[in-house]
């Protein structure tokens, strides 16, 4: 087995306002198709409006995750970002900033150590519909 170093990356098209995206299952296919055995894998959002990280993906957590973001950083404040930009999205950004575009996971016979409820998760904070690429970086042990 050797280390070694290795960037994949797939899209996702997201309606935005708040929309989530479990990526667990690609993330875990990219670790498996590139024959990882052991080692971790850092899964990162490029843009300043969305937010990778990890929750239970269900029905409740659904409908609460934008609520408590609504509560922390309310869409109908003013913020400045709107007025130098005028696009409305000065939430999107705060939300994304607070959250990370980035989470880390490490992984064992080819599979991510996550909890039995744990799913890795996209959030999509933008006021519309976007591409998002993401990007999977796994630094591991590799099958020879």
């Amino acid at each position: 087995m050797t280390l070694t170093l290795e960037t994949h990356s797939f899209s996702v098209k997201t309606k935005g306002n708040c929309d989530i995206t479990d990526i667990t299952s690609a993330v875990e296919k990219i670790v498996e198709e590139n024959k990882f055995v052991e080692g971790n894998a850092l899964i990162f959002v490029g843009g300043s409006t969305a937010a990778i990280t990890t929750i239970e993906y269900e029905p409740g957590l659904l409908k609460d995750y934008p609520k408590l973001f609504e509560k922390l950083i309310p869409e109908s404040e003013s913020y400045h970002h709107n007025f130098t930009w005028h696009d409305g999205n000065g939430h999107s950004h705060l939300r994304a900033a607070l959250q990370k575009s980035f989470f880390t996971v490490p992984f064992k016979n080819s599979k991510l150590l996550l909890g039995t409820w744990q799913q890795i998760i996209l959030v999509d904070f933008d006021n519309r519909s976007r591409n998002r690429e993401i990007t999977v970086q796994i630094t591991g042990l590799k099958e020879s």
